[in-house]
């Protein structure tokens, strides 16, 4: 999730302060996904630097420092809501390559890795489910983030069951390598004097 763009929004609407910003993104985003004030004014400070935001000079001088978006910002946060996401390349995904390797180990049974990993998932689907429940009147972006949450864990279980079937219809041992064969020695041309 891009924080830089997400600060850049907020800006959009008018000048705000740190602290502002981490409390209207972790509301804008549901409260599914906390911010460390650190990393809020890290990121305004490389905004600044990237000249996507300015001091705010109609600020009052108090403790908090305030910030605006410039020209170079509005152009910036414009193009990341109308650029497409690059997924183009699958992500470095742990679990696919846990099972991967799993499968490949001597006396390991993928299968069983499989089941156990499931297992979590489904634990985890219930909690967030149960959650969604219970905080029904938490709002619009709560409810959204959950439900992405949701289809993700569904899409990562329905490749475990993909993965198992594969598994129990190829078998569960690692693949044998196959034998390279040898070069044929390509045939001189003789050259007749």
């Amino acid at each position: 999730m891009s924080v830089r763009h997400a600060l850049l929004a907020m800006l959009s609407e008018g000048p705000k302060y740190g602290l502002q910003l981490r409390q209207e993104f972790e509301a804008r985003t549901g409260e599914v996904w906390p911010l460390n004030i650190g990393q809020v004014y890290s990121t305004l400070q490389r905004l600044e630097r990237d000249g996507l935001i300015e001091p705010d000079d109609a600020a009052d001088d108090g403790p908090q420092k305030g910030f605006r978006i410039t020209a170079a910002g509005e152009q910036e946060l414009a193009s990341w809501l109308r650029t497409p996401l690059d997924l183009s390349l699958p992500p470095r995904d742990e679990l696919v390559i846990k099972i991967l390797v799993a499968w490949q180990l001597p006396g390991v049974d993928v299968r069983e890795v499989i089941q156990t990993h499931r297992r979590y998932l489904v634990e985890l689907m219930q909690q967030w489910t149960r959650l969604k429940e219970d905080q029904a009147q938490s709002g619009l972006g709560f409810a959204l983030a959950v439900d992405a949450e949701l289809f993700r864990l569904d899409s990562v279980m329905r490749w475990l069951d993909t993965a198992d079937s594969r598994f129990r219809h190829a078998g569960t041992g690692p693949p044998v390598p196959a034998v390279p064969a040898m070069p044929r020695p390509r045939r001189r041309a003789t050259v007749r004097p």
